[in-house]
């Protein structure tokens, strides 16, 4: 079956174009010969939605949605967090035939016209209120994937809290009180830095419990391997090591346990780890990281799933989708000595 995008690449438009040509988008400012082509090559190869041309209604039988993406693709391949919901998205959109335009942003900037013609965006990680309105201003059905600004908009997103109370009643059962923590910052803007709900949520467990150090957090980083890596070479230059380690995601976790090893230090011997995201390799490292498992992948299939009951419904109230978590327990925790 005939794909928009089979369309868009023999008549050398854009998916957008072809989507809004077929839907009758009188705003479109495109030559009369182009749209003629679209609808010849959409007749042509049997196109589903050319049935009844004369209904405007009938055009809208395949969908198309716009997956914007805050990372860059050389950032996805150093954290594979993100590429995982986007598989979600992908594979969820195949499944109910639904076209999808991935758009990578570019530093700071993306393009308004390349979101043009989409029945609705699925914006995965942390935007702007400048840019969520640009969203919404082009598609006016939108999804926003592990973020909640406000109760205003539909989201998929993690229960941070639930996920650190695991761990610290984990650490804290056997017998570690010093644990440090190690995660990045993100920022919306080069100059407007986001709430990290991991880190507040450690914070406050600790703080209740009177057990918090403020000289055990690491977090001027991103979460690469490379960054938990420099980032715990500065905890080993301290004047006292915790006995246990959160990682906010299992990449730097990677990084901090070579940089242990490194250091002399044996773990789960000397120093306990826990990571995040439990993702493909983590395992088999040696010794294979305690981590928590967040479906990344169900996130992305529950964003497809969200936006479409947002388009068929019209209803006015946002939903707010919390994804479950679990600790996944494996080898680098062990009672401390």
């Amino acid at each position: 079956m005939a794909t928009l995008k089979d369309i868009a690449k023999k008549a050398g438009v854009s998916l957008a174009t072809v989507s809004r040509v077929l839907n009758y988008d009188e705003t479109l400012s495109v030559a009369d010969e182009t749209k003629k082509r679209v609808f010849q090559i959409a007749q042509d190869m049997n196109y589903k939605t050319l049935r009844n041309r004369k209904d405007p209604q009938q055009m809208k039988e395949r969908m198309l949605f716009g997956l914007v993406y805050w990372y860059s693709e050389q950032q996805e391949m150093a954290d594979p967090y993100y590429m995982a919901i986007r598989s979600g998205v992908e594979r969820e959109c195949q499944e109910r035939n639904i076209d999808l335009i991935k758009l990578f942003k570019s530093g700071d900037d993306l393009d308004p016209s390349r979101l043009e013609g989409l029945d609705g965006i699925i914006a995965v990680g942390k935007y702007s209120q400048e840019e969520i309105d640009l969203f919404e201003g082009a598609a006016r059905h939108l999804v926003l994937v592990d973020y909640s600004p406000s109760d205003d908009y539909d989201c998929v997103v993690v229960d941070f809290r639930k996920a650190m109370n695991e761990v610290l009643d984990y650490l804290s059962s056997l017998g570690h009180e010093d644990i440090g923590y190690i995660g990045g910052q993100e920022f919306v803007t080069k100059d407007q830095p986001i709430r990290d709900e991991r880190e507040c949520s450690f914070y406050q467990y600790q703080a209740l419990r009177g057990m918090y150090h403020p000289e055990f957090t690491w977090t001027k980083g991103n979460f690469t391997s490379e960054d938990g890596y420099r980032l715990m070479k500065e905890a080993l230059k301290g004047e006292r090591l915790p006995t246990a380690f959160f990682i906010a995601s299992d990449s730097m976790a990677i990084g901090a346990i070579r940089a242990l090893h490194e250091g002399g230090y044996q773990v789960p011997e000397q120093v306990s780890i826990v990571g995040f995201n439990d993702i493909a390799t983590s395992k088999f490292l040696q010794p294979s990281l305690t981590t928590v498992k967040v479906y990344t992948e169900f996130m992305g299939e529950s964003a497809v799933e969200l936006l479409l009951d947002q388009i068929q419904s019209k209803r006015e109230l946002a939903k707010k989708v919390v994804v479950p978590n679990h600790l996944v327990k494996r080898e680098s925790c062990e009672e401390r000595k």
